[in-house]
């Protein structure tokens, strides 16, 4: 899974550079600047601690690059590679000084979005062999949203919206406010354009009934998240809608029940744990 896509420098640099200004204060590396003569020089390896998969390498490049720019980088694995304990994932040359002040900020990136991706391939495996594919949510870092979803992308899942403003999800308390699971999906689809994709969530069977007579009018929704359905539940829910709409599987997703929601039939399963509880990643950095 080594062929995904890269993130362009323009969204990620401002990300990096939020990081490193908030790691460098208003006084910058003070610890460098009094221990490493000017113009030392030195080189590096960032190297794994623990076996994962790759996310987030280019934020190392960026980090140093702002505090060097003249910089000898060598990536050695690219975004999406599997590694072992012991891989060197990056080789750098630069200032010892500007390189010391990026260390933080390209290894807290690099550890977080390792992480993201090693847990991402975990739920990827876990449910080989089905149909299901598994997808992300915006339970994401506030700022980090682009880098997260790229990294769940490196695990293998795939991402669901990225935010308020790309599809539209019709979640329990707008059904509450519009006064059924009917009258929500209409407004959507009233209100959407020919390319905005409708989503409903739905707790029981009975909505997923009124979803589906919708979609039997031609005025459905495009997916219908399943919430915190029991695997009979779903197993009913898959049967019943007979592949006229996607259904995604939501709550109560972990690595323990997340192949047998899958051999449910859902064509989806979001997990908000690959964002919001993927431990970080052990990297180090190795100097030479």
């Amino acid at each position: 899974m080594s062929n995904v896509r890269t993130l362009p420098d323009l969204l990620i640099q401002p990300i990096v550079d939020m990081a490193l200004a908030e790691d460098l204060g208003r006084a910058g590396d003070v610890t460098a600047m009094a221990c490493i003569p000017e113009g030392a020089r030195m080189r590096a390896v960032f190297a794994a601690r623990k076996p994962g998969v790759l996310a987030g390498i280019d934020c190392v490049r960026l980090a140093v690059l702002a505090m060097d720019p003249k910089a000898s980088i060598d990536l050695k694995l690219a975004d999406g590679s599997t590694f072992s304990a012991g891989a060197e994932l990056a080789e750098i040359e630069a200032d010892a000084r500007a390189f010391l002040s990026a260390e933080r900020t390209a290894l807290n990136l690099l550890g977080r979005l390792c992480g993201v991706a090693t847990l991402t391939r975990a739920y990827v495996e876990a449910v080989r062999g089905t149909k299901a594919r598994i997808a992300d949510t915006r339970k994401t870092t506030p700022g980090l949203r682009a880098l997260e979803k790229h990294a769940v992308l490196c695990g293998g899942g795939v991402n669901h919206r990225f935010g308020l403003d790309d599809a539209i999800l019709i979640k329990d308390n707008h059904v509450a406010v519009c006064g059924g699971v009917a009258p929500a999906i209409r407004a959507a689809r009233a209100a959407a354009g020919h390319l905005m994709k409708v989503e409903v969530e739905v707790d029981g069977l009975d909505q997923l009934d009124q979803a589906l007579a919708l979609i039997d009018e031609g005025v459905g929704p495009d997916v219908i998240m399943l919430d915190n359905f029991g695997l009979d539940a779903l197993r009913e829910a898959v049967a019943r809608t007979a592949g006229r709409v996607v259904l995604e599987a939501s709550g109560g997703v972990n690595l323990d029940t997340v192949r047998s929601i899958a051999e449910t039939g859902v064509d989806v399963i979001s997990v908000g744990a690959l964002t919001h509880s993927a431990p970080a990643l052990d990297v180090g950095l190795d100097a030479r």
